[in-house]
């Protein structure tokens, strides 16, 4: 559970270093450890080498790759299996929200190559005040058709689907990073990558503190909120971040199942805690999707939550702090 801080945070050793298009930070009591950050190191790595969109010798690009004129099957490490588990778990617990066979959608967008070769748009330019218009389309629950097998792990795509992960695998990658990193150096960690969060091991004193706002390479001034938590994981998702120009127009990454284009909805920023990084993630992406729907849902879910409106006002509600 989040709350606000009663008490002064012990001191923490903390590293940062580029990774997955983000930032990534590990920190934890005590002076730095080698094994730590080699053992977040290392589950970042194989994050990326299993689902990554933009890398040629990824299992998914490799998987993507396939003839889609007809089912395909791909032997699978462990890690891949998991990855592609937890992207169809997200979206059934989000009613299909979260969906990971949008690959060609983000593509035609132009988010077809890494970060670092778009256009970026700054996370301070202003969106737009008018509402779009939005048309809707049919959609079938495709993720339902796709197969993941054990004893040896194979992944099976139907005819013309591809797969993304980007909305899942992160925050997945978070999770085992700090556990990994708990493992190898015996003390509590946190492992944020960008605005996904996760802890393991016992919290310090007064638990860990989040600063949670739009962009988290904002740093902890930035307008926001500052909360703890003792265990699990926190996720923040946004329209305001990872925005690029394709043409005249500003695109981000959050795209709506049903129309195939950016959310336009009442909330630019969503953030969400629970029992772990993953968890949170789901829920966080799912509510900006949901829009007017966010607030019943994520209460269906005992999930707390503060959502901030386009305005920049914030509500919060499932015991999340005021």
């Amino acid at each position: 559970m989040a709350h606000t801080p009663a008490a002064p945070f012990a001191a923490l050793c903390a590293e940062s270093w580029d990774a997955l298009g983000t930032t990534a930070v590990l920190r934890h009591e005590g002076p730095a450890h080698a094994g730590a950050r080699m053992a977040v190191e290392r589950e970042l790595d194989a994050i990326d080498a299993a689902a990554s969109r933009f890398r040629a010798d990824s299992e998914l690009s490799r998987l993507n790759a396939m003839p889609a004129t007809a089912p395909r099957t791909l032997l699978a490490s462990p890690l891949f299996a998991q990855a592609v588990r937890l992207a169809i778990h997200a979206a059934d617990a989000s009613r299909g929200a979260v969906d990971p066979t949008l690959a060609p959608e983000l593509a035609g967008l132009g988010y077809d190559r890494d970060w670092d070769e778009l256009i970026a748009v700054p996370s301070s330019a202003p969106l737009a005040d008018a509402e779009r218009i939005v048309v809707y389309r049919s959609r079938r629950a495709r993720w339902e058709e796709i197969e993941v097998d054990d004893d040896p792990a194979r992944i099976t795509l139907p005819a013309g689907m591809q797969l993304d992960l980007g909305a899942t695998a992160k925050a997945l990658a978070a999770d085992r990073a700090a556990q990994a990193a708990h493992e190898a150096s015996g003390v509590g960690v946190l492992v944020a990558l960008g605005g996904d969060i996760a802890t393991s091991g016992p919290p310090p004193s007064g638990g860990w503190a989040i600063h949670v706002t739009d962009d988290h390479r904002d740093g902890p001034d930035a307008p926001g909120q500052t909360i703890a938590i003792q265990t699990g994981g926190v996720a923040t998702s946004s329209i305001v971040t990872r925005r690029w120009r394709q043409g005249s127009r500003a695109m981000h990454h959050v795209l709506d199942p049903r129309s195939g284009q950016p959310v336009w909805g009442p909330w630019r920023t969503v953030s969400v805690a629970a029992a772990t990084c993953a968890d949170a993630n789901i829920a966080s992406t799912a509510a900006l999707v949901l829009g007017r729907d966010a607030r019943p849902w994520l209460a269906e879910q005992g999930l707390p939550a503060r959502l901030v409106a386009r305005d920049g006002s914030a509500v919060v509600q499932g015991g999340w702090p005021q």
